[in-house]
């Protein structure tokens, strides 16, 4: 979701805003307010589109011109905003290491805050506006320790495998704790190393482990272990792993408090962070600071130069309903909009014209004598609906004595056969397969626990407990029970029951539920964090929890999703997030799990599959929806780009559709 202040301006046109650009430049004096308004409303992307028809129709600079005609901190913020991101860093850097002394908490707040795309982009625009290395530059005026990170920073790898090692978070927690606490001096390069090179999520999960061990956050540490601007970047840096949001919430808190305001701060970050993050950073700057970043900045600035900033801000949190921030309304929107019945539609109908003898003649014709008519299997299976499937299945048995499941086996492989074999199952059926394939041989997919367990409703789960006894003969919640622990295990065994209440919302109790989950002060082991969030998330109808969600959101100013993130970990973590977000959004939830099984280098067909299949005849049209507002692209294009041959060509027929 774009969290950004800042988007495209609809209906753009780039000749008639340099026009207008222009026209407020021409003759005595300059329209201030028009160019504010004008800049401040386009995207970066549309600015530069601007700049080069300025260019065309009056063969003169319009950031030139903008210089010209403005003066101060009004000037070097319009000016700023003119600039593509990469060229404003580079521009911010020239700036910190030229002439006398250097600007280290620039250097720092960019190095640290950039991913490693923007990085390159940096590099690359500093060589081409500058004609010098940046490397160079930033090793000739830096120096020491501080010096080596800046460089390890700038090589912008920093990994970026969400697949994390339990091992490794551990030994790291432990390197770092030797090169620190446990030894006589300090080993900066353990620290360099591990904080320049690991990726986020690898680091986040160290962090905790750190705690665990040595009693104390990082942060503690490098403030006790390290000194001056050093300790200044390795901590951005951690606090940039841990949110970046809070990171500039607090650099944009500490540009404006007190006496003066340092305006280069302020505007690097409201520019810098515009398209980005804006919003994030307001929500998270309202919650710990008690006001909102629009009111600070209306209260430390004046004239044309707040008005700007104010825009580039995009709201006053402190005047919105309930005092809520942007992002926890938003929330409390989407959660009222949950509450409103949408009907559901699968991609996937009953065919008309339905001959289950004659759709047997034909899938057994595909498999017969020399090689196999993928195509016309692909046609049958998946324009006929489950439990027409079904009908085919013994109309087969029936014609030709054969098992249809067995042929199809023995004919089709690979992706293709493992699709079009689930769609066959019945859809109790394949639930429980994936579940027994989850939880079978070394290993547990707890992804793939939490995906069904925390999505079905209580009809599904009752018919997969009985798919799973029939066919492996024991009970599903025996095997959940001996493959998993601690809370994850009892939030499993609460859905694996289907005993979810199916009522409608009471207000009264979810006044009391918001207020038990919001509750971080209870100290009783019985009554723990995640005992509460397990006895509502677990067992409330779906209609309850929405109303609980609102609730909880009127108490906190956060929503449900942001506390539980922040306070768990782990799968007991991603097993309540799952819940909440089917809640809110069963669709968008799908949705977004099948963009992250394309997404990427190499394809997760294995989530993919198990979501057509499970998903296109209840809602697959509506993920197709959300798909494609969540990602801009079309459910249809990304199976098209991400897929090949007959595997492709099945996928295409179950999403019904390009959007």
């Amino acid at each position: 979701v774009y969290r950004g202040s800042v988007k495209d301006f609809q209906g753009f046109d780039a000749n008639q805003d340099a026009e207008a650009l222009y026209n407020a430049m021409k003759g005595f004096g300059s329209d201030k307010e028009a160019i504010l308004d004008l800049i401040t409303s386009r995207s970066n992307k549309q600015r530069v589109e601007i700049c080069q028809a300025y260019k065309s129709l009056y063969g003169k600079d319009l950031i030139a011109d903008l210089k010209y005609e403005l003066t101060g901190k009004f000037e070097r913020l319009i000016v700023s905003l003119m600039r593509p991101p990469a060229y404003g860093d580079a521009k911010e850097i020239k700036d910190a290491i030229s002439g006398v002394g250097t600007d280290e908490k620039c250097l720092i707040e960019i190095l640290a805050s950039r991913t490693n795309q923007e990085i390159h982009d940096l590099v690359a625009a500093y060589k081409d506006a500058y004609e010098r290395d940046l490397e160079a530059d930033i090793v000739g005026d830096t120096s020491g320790h501080f010096k080596k990170m800046l460089v390890v920073l700038l090589q912008g790898a920093r990994e970026e495998d969400d697949v994390v090692s339990e091992d490794l978070v551990e030994q790291d927690a432990k390197d770092l704790l030797e090169a620190g606490e446990l030894k006589w001096g300090t080993d900066e390069a353990q620290f360099i190393y591990i904080l320049g090179r690991r990726s986020r999520q690898h680091l986040r999960l160290v962090f905790d482990e750190y705690l665990k061990i040595a009693g104390k956050p990082i942060e503690r540490s490098i403030r006790g272990e390290l000194s001056g601007d050093f300790e200044k970047l390795m901590l951005a840096v951690v606090k940039c792993i841990r949110s970046t949001a809070e990171y500039f919430a607090e650099r944009l808190y500490k540009a404006m408090k007190g006496l003066g305001t340092r305006d280069n701060t302020l505007i690097r970050i409201m520019v810098s962070r515009s398209e980005i993050d804006m919003l994030d950073i307001r929500e998270v700057f309202r919650t710990k600071y008690e006001k909102s970043l629009y009111n600070m900045i209306k209260e430390d600035t004046s004239g044309e130069y707040k008005k700007a900033l104010l825009k580039l801000c995009g709201g006053d949190d402190d005047a919105a309903g309930e005092f809520f921030p942007e992002a926890a309304q938003v929330a409390y929107r989407m959660w009222e909009l949950s509450a409103v019945k949408v009907e559901l539609r699968g991609t996937v109908q009953p065919a008309g014209d339905f001959n289950d003898d004659g759709d047997a003649q034909v899938l057994r014709k595909a498999m017969k004598g020399l090689g196999t008519d993928e195509g016309a299997i692909i046609e049958v299976v998946t324009k006929r609906s489950n439990a027409q499937r079904q009908q085919i299945l013994k109309a087969y048995k029936a014609h030709y004595g054969r098992d249809l499941m067995a042929d199809l086996k023995s004919e089709l492989s690979g992706s293709l056969a493992k699709l079009i074999l689930g769609l066959m199952l019945t859809p109790a059926q394949y639930d429980a397969k994936q579940l027994r394939k989850a939880v079978e041989g070394a290993g547990t997919d707890e992804s793939v626990l939490i995906e069904i367990m925390a999505t079905r409703n209580n009809q599904e789960i009752k018919a997969i407990n009985e798919a799973y006894q029939e066919a492996y003969h024991k009970s599903l919640e025996d095997d959940l029970s001996s493959d998993t622990s601690g809370h994850f295990k009892r939030i499993l065994v609460s859905l694996a029951l289907g005993n979810r209440d199916e009522g409608p919302e009471n207000l009264t109790q979810a006044h009391e539920d918001a207020k038990k989950l919001a509750d971080v002060s209870s100290n009783d082991s019985s009554d723990s964090l995640e005992t509460r969030f397990l006895s509502i998330l677990c067992t409330r109808s779906y209609p309850h929890l929405c109303r609980v969600f609102q609730e909880f959101i009127r108490m906190t100013n956060h929503d449900v999703e942001h506390a539980i993130k922040k306070r768990m970990s782990g799968d007991v973590r991603d097993a309540f997030v799952a819940i909440v977000r089917s809640v809110k959004n069963k669709p968008a939830f799908f949705a977004d799990k099948l963009y992250k099984s394309m997404k990427g280098a190499g394809t997760d067909e294995r989530t993919l599959t198990r979501i057509m299949i499970s998903r296109s005849e209840i809602d697959l049209f509506n993920i197709r929806g959300e798909f494609i507002d969540l990602f801009d692209k079309s459910l249809h294009h990304m199976i098209e780009k991400d897929t090949s041959g007959d595997y492709r060509k099945a996928l295409l027929a179950l999403c019904g559709g390009e959007d």
